[in-house]
């Protein structure tokens, strides 16, 4: 045999499983149809946020945190509603998902800073959810941040894998793309398929497709970390949810090209079975980047709570849908809305006074100072220096979906030129801008938006570095005022592949199939769907390790 296992990905779910593996002596194949480049997968590319409850960094912050508070924000969220139904899908996530949130309020701080890891002192607040006690969203700030973003995360398993290469226990198949997972009398014995052409692409950039030869790899077990569908916009269509109304015609994309989904099929074909395909989490703050790396890639805005959000006909987005609040809520305001479904875009309008202070991108490449671990770096440009963010104000200046103006007539009309149609009123929106405004003359408010900026104010992270002193839009001395034009982004599959909590991959009957596993994303981030409908945020990056750790710890004990 080739190997002990074929680890089918080289992302984060796939250095998880191999740096199980190798940590216990077993023998590797990494297959991955781009170069080494690539190495760490899309994880690369995150804001290396992660899901964790009740740490040292949220008790700094005088959050109160726990197991209990997490997974009743977790079960409101997943919404799992397919536990009783004939096809059971949604029966191995929950367990996932238990399993998961038992991780994140116990040994996974632990682990994680034994391999080096650390993260900010301040813990964002994200997904705030639906309002409701049972509903969507994090009672408490729960996204760390790590130092290094998305690098600092797979940083550690990149050195591990690299060691054990070196001691022979790991064999790179890089360009080498898996069409068949091969299987003899019911049991998968390793992958054939096609060697792609050498590339020397830049990390994240579309590479060739042709064809140079066949490979055939053979071992005693094949995991799948392959990722989603997110870099194909037909197969997004294909699976559009009905509840979410109709696909968008334009979107923008939040992941690399070689984001295919093709193994899902190519696993299905073995016998896996699939479930959950309908769900998906794509985001509604896109913005092009004015300086992209894959083909339409676009960046999302981390908002947080003060921006007013506008739909493409100009009326402010009703609760939840605000910013930093209900994703999917949102998603299906802007979709099933019948006279904007046929607009694929939002607005928001807000003030340079609100982009400095709140305003934070998506991904590695846009927080340099995180991404490079210079903590004085850190301090001069989110807390002690002013302007917004270097990042932040290169598309403020050459994004083409920003628009700045002096005074609110001007910035309706340069937002209007961004659209095939004048569809925006600057009476109408002023109106609604105004009656928000009169909502700053008391510490008090009967507006949704404005009760959650004062909430906001209340947590001491937030406070600090995160959400804006409370002021009028319209205030002259808080200007220029700032219109972004916002996308639909696409990004994270949540169902996919069944996995019992080994994260071995199970047929139609329910039975694991011998020798195939499953991790990351392609598994729903473990059992096919440990989300549900909803997620929780810093919930995609550990779910890859948490799904990976368990198909390398059972496959270590096992072989």
């Amino acid at each position: 045999m080739d190997a002990d296992v074929i680890v089918v990905g080289a992302g984060l779910a796939g250095l998880a499983a191999a740096h199980e593996l190798t940590s216990a002596g077993k023998r590797v194949a990494l297959v991955d149809q781009e170069n080494a480049a690539n190495l760490g997968g899309q994880a690369y590319w995150s804001f290396g946020g992660l899901f964790l409850v009740d740490t040292p960094e949220q008790r700094r912050m005088r959050v109160a945190d726990s197991f209990d508070l997490a997974w009743n924000d977790w079960l409101g969220s997943a919404g799992f509603d397919r536990l009783d139904d004939q096809d059971d899908q949604d029966s191995w996530g929950y367990k996932w998902a238990r399993a998961y949130v038992e991780f994140a309020a116990g040994e996974k701080r632990a682990w994680l800073s034994s391999l080096g890891m650390s993260w900010l002192p301040t813990v964002g607040w994200a997904e705030r959810g639906s309002l409701r006690a049972d509903g969507h969203g994090n009672s408490a700030p729960r996204f760390h941040v790590t130092w290094g973003t998305g690098t600092g995360v797979v940083a550690p398993f990149v050195r591990s894998i690299e060691e054990a290469a070196a001691r022979g226990l790991v064999t790179f198949h890089y360009r080498h793309r898996v069409d068949e997972i091969v299987v003899d009398n019911g049991v998968v014995t390793g992958v054939r398929g096609k060697v792609l052409a050498a590339s020397d692409t830049a990390r994240g950039e579309p590479s060739s497709r042709e064809e140079v030869g066949d490979f055939h790899l053979s071992a005693q077990a094949v995991v799948v970390a392959s990722g989603g569908i997110g870099g194909d916009h037909e197969l997004v269509r294909k699976f559009w949810p009905e509840r979410l109304g109709t696909a968008p015609t334009s979107m923008i994309t939040g992941v690399p090209a070689y984001v295919d989904g093709r193994m899902l099929g190519i696993s299905e074909e073995a016998g896996a079975r699939l479930v959950n395909r309908d769900r998906m989490w794509h985001y509604t703050e896109g913005i092009r980047n004015w300086n992209p790396i894959w083909p339409g890639h676009g960046i999302r805005i981390l908002p947080a709570p003060s921006s007013m959000w506008f739909d493409a006909l100009g009326r402010r987005l009703p609760a939840p849908c605000l910013p930093g609040y209900d994703t999917m809520s949102t998603l299906a305001h802007l979709r099933t809305t019948p006279d904007i479904a046929p607009y694929d875009h939002s607005w928001f309008i807000l003030t340079q006074r609100i982009i400095e202070k709140e305003f934070a991108l998506s991904g590695s490449e846009q927080n340099p100072d995180i991404t490079s671990g210079d903590k004085r770096a850190f301090l001069r440009e989110r807390l002690l220096g002013k302007g917004a963010p270097a990042p932040v104000e290169a598309f403020k200046r050459k994004g083409a979906d920003f628009v700045v103006a002096s005074n609110l007539d001007d910035l309706v009309a340069g937002m209007n030129k961004l659209t095939d149609e004048p569809l925006l009123d600057a009476a109408r929106i002023r109106t609604q801008i105004e009656s928000r405004d009169r909502q700053m003359a008391n510490p008090y408010s009967k507006d949704a938006q404005v009760q959650g900026i004062r909430n906001s104010r209340r947590y001491l992270g937030d406070r600090i570095g995160r959400t804006a002193t409370p002021h009028r839009i319209l205030d002259p001395a808080a200007g220029p005022l700032i219109g972004i034009k916002l996308h639909i982004l696409t990004r994270k599959t949540l169902g996919g592949i069944q996995t019992d909590l080994s994260s071995r991959a199970l047929a139609g009957d329910g039975s694991p199939i011998p020798g195939l596993y499953a991790a990351g994303e392609v598994a729903g981030f473990g059992g096919g769907g440990v989300h549900g409908y909803n997620a929780l945020e810093g919930t995609f990056l550990g779910g890859c390790l948490f799904s990976g750790r368990a198909a390398g710890r059972h496959l270590a004990k096992t072989l």
